[in-house]
C-alpha cells in the first residue's frame, strides 16, 4: 500500500513570530522547527507542504510604496514572488533538515508556482473586507487610486478575500506526488485568478490560505488535513474561565459550535470551516494543532482531530 498522503499547511508563525522584524535569518530559524519533523515524518508518509505570507506580502507592498523609481507589480504578481521567496526558504531549510537525517539523497521536493481559481462574481468583491499593505493617514488614503478601510493603525488598502473553487495545477501536483516528491505548493493562498475562455486572468484578491489548502486537500485526495497554527487546537468559550480545548470531536458537533458563533472570523474560524470543508468532501480526518507538535499530531496524540 501506498504511504498515507498529509497535506500540512504551515500559519504565518512558520516564518515569522509575533514581535520579530522578519528577516531572512528569523525566518531561516523559524523554519527549522516545522521542517525538522517534516524532514522526519518523509520516511513514512507522502507529504505536500502550504504556506501563509501575509507578512511577506506586507513588506513587499510596504517597499513599493517607498520607492517610485521601480514600477509598483499588482497584488497578483506580489503573491507570485512571495511564493518563490519562501518556497526557496522552505526547500533549503528542507534540505537541511533531511541531509540531518542522512536521507537527503532519497527524497526529492520541488516548489510550485500556484494558481486558485475564483467566481469573478463572488460576492466578496462587491465588498472588500481584507486590508493588506502599509498604514496611511486619512488624508494619504484620499490620495490613493484604490479602496481602504480605517483600522487600529491608521488606513489601509483593502481588497476582496474570495473563496477558493479550484487549484489548476491539481494534476500536476498528484503526478509529482506519484513520482516521489514532496511538493510546496498554494502560497498564501495561491495567485487568484478567474477564468476567460481559453486563459487565466489574475485579479485583486487574496485567499485564505488554510481554506485553498482544503480544496487542494480534498482534490489529491490528502488521508489527513493538518493545519499548524500558534496555538495547541481548537477551544470552546476561548479567553473566558470556562475554556476548553477540544482533542477529538466528531465533525457534525464542531460544525455546531461553528455555527453558534464560537470561532471568530478573523482567527480560529476559517481553520475550522476549512477542516470541516476537507472532512465534508473526503470523510477523512483534519487536525488543528501547534506548530512545534506536526508529528504528534499525524500520530493523533496533539491538536484538535477532527473524525466522522
Amino acid at each position: 500500500m501506498d504511504p498515507k498522503l498529509v497535506l500540512i499547511a504551515l500559519g504565518g508563525n512558520a516564518l515569522i513570530r509575533k514581535g520579530q522584524r522578519g528577516t531572512a535569518e528569523e525566518q531561516f530559524a523559524n523554519l527549522k522547527i516545522p521542517m525538522r519533523q517534516i524532514a522526519r515524518l518523509s520516511r513514512t508518509h507522502r507529504l505536500v507542504i502550504t504556506h501563509g505570507n501575509g507578512p511577506q506580502v506586507g513588506n513587499l507592498l510596504l517597499q513599493q510604496e517607498s520607492c517610485r523609481e521601480v514600477p509598483s507589480m499588482p497584488l497578483e504578481i506580489i503573491v507570485a514572488m512571495t511564493q518563490g521567496q519562501i518556497g526557496y526558504m522552505i526547500e533549503s531549510s528542507l534540505d537541511e533538515a533531511l541531509m540531518e537525517i542522512g536521507v537527503m539523497t532519497e527524497q526529492l521536493f520541488v516548489s510550485l508556482i500556484s494558481y486558485v481559481v475564483v467566481d469573478p462574481e463572488d460576492p466578496a468583491f462587491r465588498n472588500p473586507t481584507k486590508p493588506i499593505g502599509p498604514v496611511y493617514t486619512e488624508e494619504e488614503a484620499r490620495r490613493l487610486p484604490y479602496p481602504t478601510v480605517r483600522t487600529e493603525k491608521g488606513f489601509r488598502r483593502v481588497v476582496a478575500s474570495p473563496r477558493p473553487l479550484s487549484i489548476v495545477e491539481h494534476r500536476e501536483i498528484k503526478h509529482l506526488l506519484a513520482a516521489g516528491f514532496i511538493v510546496i505548493c498554494c502560497g498564501g493562498g495561491g495567485i487568484p485568478v478567474v477564468r476567460g475562455e481559453r486563459t487565466f486572468r489574475g485579479v485583486d484578491a487574496v485567499i485564505d490560505k488554510d481554506l485553498a489548502s482544503a480544496v487542494l486537500a480534498a482534490d489529491i485526495p490528502a488521508d489527513l488535513f493538518v493545519i499548524a497554527t500558534d496555538v495547541p487546537g481548537v477551544c470552546l468559550d476561548h479567553g473566558t474561565p470556562q475554556a476548553r480545548l477540544l482533542t477529538e470531536v466528531r465533525a457534525e458537533e464542531l460544525a455546531r459550535h461553528h455555527a453558534r458563533g464560537q470561532f471568530p472570523a478573523g482567527s480560529m474560524g476559517p481553520k475550522v470551516e476549512a477542516i470541516l470543508q476537507f472532512h465534508r468532501k473526503t470523510g477523512n480526518p483534519g487536525v488543528i494543532c501547534r506548530l512545534e507538535e506536526i508529528e504528534a499530531a499525524v500520530r493523533g496524540e496533539a491538536g484538535t482531530r477532527v473524525v466522522a
